[in-house]
């Protein structure tokens, strides 16, 4: 017998158990709701996200596996360190949130549809100004040529998306984000869903249940308003 499937009520920003989440498509746990800040940042405490495509109903997922990366596991291979050490590029964090999530909507790698459809951005671009949705840009010169963005409550940071216009910029962005994150106390990045360049990055699934304990750990890391200003690392 199929799971049957949870909708969302707009007037309640409730979200079933996660243990709901149907295994076939993997994740899926509701349908329906808004995006609204609210909704939204209430569902990333829970270790819930979005992703859908132009057309479809909104769409909740809570995968199992989670794919995540530890932060002592990131993996810079000796190609990527001789990279770094000459690297020509300078980092910054929130300098250019909307262009970072245009370019992860456009990017020419996707070969599929993407899910970054206008009301996701609109959303999105919401949230980074309401100070939950913050990105890491890469910039030869005064262009932007990589970058990525995600959500952070207090210590935890899960990503979304990613791009890149020139060699390595989305991995100096990765590392710079991990960076940032240390002194935080944060162990982790929530990856949701793992891919060929997150796995070469160190990138592992765990249960559901071991994220949702990292995920509570991380939670409860206190951050100071100032700490996702703007500015260059």
């Amino acid at each position: 017998m199929s799971q049957p499937l949870y909708y969302l009520d707009k007037k309640s920003l409730a979200f079933p158990s996660l243990t709901d989440a149907l295994d076939d498509p993997n994740g899926l746990l509701a349908v329906g709701g808004d995006l609204t800040p609210e909704r939204i940042v209430n569902a990333y405490k829970l270790g819930i996200f979005p992703w859908f495509s132009e057309g479809d109903p909104i769409l909740w997922w809570s995968p199992n596996p989670r794919a995540i990366i530890k932060l002592d596991q990131l993996r810079v291979n000796k190609t990527l360190k001789k990279f770094l050490k000459k690297s020509p590029y300078k980092v910054s964090v929130n300098k250019a949130f909307s262009q970072v999530i245009d370019f992860c909507a456009n990017a020419p790698f996707r070969s599929n549809e993407t899910w970054i459809v206008p009301a996701m951005k609109f959303a999105y671009k919401t949230l980074n100004k309401q100070g939950y949705a913050h990105s890491i840009e890469v910039w030869l010169d005064d262009e932007l040529v990589g970058g990525l963005y995600g959500i952070a409550v207090n210590g935890y940071f899960s990503g979304e998306s990613m791009f890149y216009r020139k060699s390595n910029a989305s991995k100096v962005a990765l590392i710079y984000l991990a960076q940032l994150l240390k002194p935080l106390g944060t162990t982790f990045i929530d990856c949701q869903i793992t891919n060929s360049f997150l796995a070469d990055m160190g990138c592992i699934e765990v249960e559901r249940e071991q994220f949702v304990q990292l995920k509570a750990q991380a939670l409860k890391n206190p951050v100071e308003s100032s700490f996702w200003r703007a500015r260059y690392l």
